[in-house]
């Protein structure tokens, strides 16, 4: 996927301002910066929800705007930070959305699809789910549900928006790893920087809509990066037992010193 100097603007603002980015075929791109740095518009971009003002996205050198929705379905899958609402659905048949893509109209699922959807399912560590109400899950339940969806359609990109959201630390890991295990083309957009750095290939910095720098973790997420993106003091060293950076934000303003402006807790 090829992110050609995409702008857009809205209300005469600039929410991503000229931002390019190259995906190589089976890598992992993890999306980091604070709030409003224009990840989520970035998205949107890729996956069809936003034109850009300006601008092209390329997957496999065709513009995805040139794309029939079909077609651009079975290769591109999403997951949203949020859903729209709540489905009166069961988990099976939400997943089950994830094949619309590559069948006929109001063609039923086949032995293939059901075996895809439950090995979906089974991934994501939901299948005990199946038949319960879509509505009466938890959000992270959810969440996990509609990565399932995602798995479903079988595509060879996937665009995923703080995946990880509302998600509990083992299931934060699995999903990740469960991105890697695939080996599809991917785009994360990420808050944990943390996670970023040991499951992502290369990480892209935005800021104010604009890429600051793109690179491998360990030459992206430094000390001085943090302060300037950020607005935070932090530490960066590798991991003794990982080879991961691993970010430490301290609890002082980056201009001062390590007591500045903290008071000690007592004992």
């Amino acid at each position: 996927m090829d992110i050609e100097k995409v702008t857009v603007t809205v209300r005469g603002r600039n929410l991503v301002d000229g931002v390019s980015l190259a995906v190589a075929p089976g890598e992992v791109m993890g999306l980091v910066g604070p709030n409003g740095a224009g990840k989520s518009t970035l998205l949107r971009t890729l996956y069809r929800a936003l034109r850009p003002t300006s601008g092209r996205v390329l997957l496999d050198g065709e513009d995805v705007w040139a794309m029939a929705g079909k077609p651009l379905a079975r290769r591109v899958a999403t997951v949203l930070q949020e859903t729209a609402g709540d489905f009166e659905l069961t988990v099976h048949d939400v997943a089950a959305m994830g094949r619309t893509p590559h069948k006929r109209a109001f063609a039923g699922d086949d032995a293939r699809d059901r075996g895809i959807i439950l090995a979906s399912l089974r991934d994501v560590g939901v299948e005990h789910l199946a038949e319960a109400p879509f509505s009466r899950l938890s959000g992270g339940e959810k969440q996990r549900v509609l990565i399932a969806r995602a798995l479903t359609q079988r595509a060879g990109t996937m665009i995923l928006d703080e995946p990880t959201n509302h998600l509990d630390l083992r299931h934060q890991l699995d999903t990740l790893r469960l991105v890697r295990r695939l080996g599809v083309t991917a785009v994360v957009a990420l808050h944990d920087l943390n996670l970023a750095a040991a499951f992502c290939d290369r990480i892209c910095v935005l800021l104010a809509g604009r890429s600051v720098v793109v690179g491998p973790p360990g030459e992206v997420l430094t000390a001085e990066l943090l302060a300037r993106v950020y607005g935070v003091a932090a530490e960066v060293a590798e991991h003794p037992r990982t080879g991961v950076p691993q970010v430490t934000v301290l609890p002082t303003d980056p201009e001062g010193g390590w007591n500045a402006g903290v008071e000690p807790r007592a004992p």
